[in-house]
């Protein structure tokens, strides 16, 4: 049986009372900090992955735009046949470039081994902002090295993990791997030798002899450097690569054919 109601009694609480929480300091703090983690976090992820992505994708289509010109050029003007005191029975000498103006776009190196389309401008000196950062080029020659197809050492810059990741997985290469520079001349091949790990001031690694100051070269060698490891740069990968052929701009190396055949698409 239900009692009756009484009037004169107070009415029973209907739930908890809740307590106001003091706000303190270091609570706020807290927040903030963790709020500014957040921030952070998420700025990384643009950094590394989004902006990264758009700006491959960017430095691509440059280096197809830049490839596809030289290859429409040599259509029109076909490349020079030899000499007629030339010796048939010998390769001729490949031809070398002038060094270009400081941040001039001069070849297009192709990697398989880094992806069937992978492919980047190469433009006079490793200069972060204009360079190796920028939305058309990625990599930059080392001002003063050797030219393609030149005796002594080619060598190349490039950022292993942001600004386009370039050559985060150059550490994937195998001996013999070929890549391709392409020139407004032809195609100079070189296959992948060895990997050596320095410290950031190991500078002796792109000198005519690499390490060898007082040597004088006899071969024409490509050095590419990138920071190592990825997302870090505490050392400095080094793949060292060996000169194996020329070839004039209309012979595409056949294991390029395909990537090359995009360009005009």
């Amino acid at each position: 049986m239900t009692a009756p109601i009484d009037p004169q009694q107070p009415a029973a609480p209907t739930g908890r009372v809740r307590r106001r929480h003091r706000v303190t300091f270091f609570g706020l703090l807290g927040e903030l900090l963790i709020t500014a983690g957040v921030l952070v976090l998420l700025f990384l992820g643009w950094q590394i992955w989004w902006n990264s992505l758009v700006l491959a994708g960017s430095q691509t289509s440059a280096a197809q735009e830049q490839s596809q010109k030289w290859l429409d050029e040599a259509t029109k003007s076909p490349s020079p046949t030899p000499a007629p005191d030339a010796d048939p029975t010998q390769p001729a000498p490949p031809p070398v470039l002038s060094e270009p103006a400081d941040y001039q776009p001069f070849a297009v190196i192709y990697i398989p081994r880094l992806g069937a389309d992978w492919k980047r401008t190469i433009r006079e000196t490793v200069d972060t902002e204009r360079v190796l950062n920028s939305y058309d080029a990625g990599v930059g020659h080392y001002k003063g090295t050797a030219m393609p197809g030149q005796v002594g050492n080619f060598a190349v810059a490039g950022h292993d993990s942001g600004w386009g990741n370039t050559f985060i997985d150059l550490s994937k290469l195998h001996i013999g791997d070929r890549i391709y520079v392409q020139t407004k001349d032809g195609w100079y091949t070189y296959t992948f030798r060895n990997f050596e790990y320095v410290q950031p001031s190991a500078v002796g690694v792109i000198l005519p002899v690499p390490r060898q100051p007082d040597a004088t070269p006899i071969d024409k060698l490509m050095t590419i450097t990138t920071c190592n490891p990825p997302f870090h740069a505490g050392e400095r990968l080094i793949a060292y690569n060996v000169f194996q052929s020329y070839a004039p701009t209309s012979e595409v190396p056949s294991e390029i054919a395909a990537a090359v055949a995009a360009n005009g698409g």
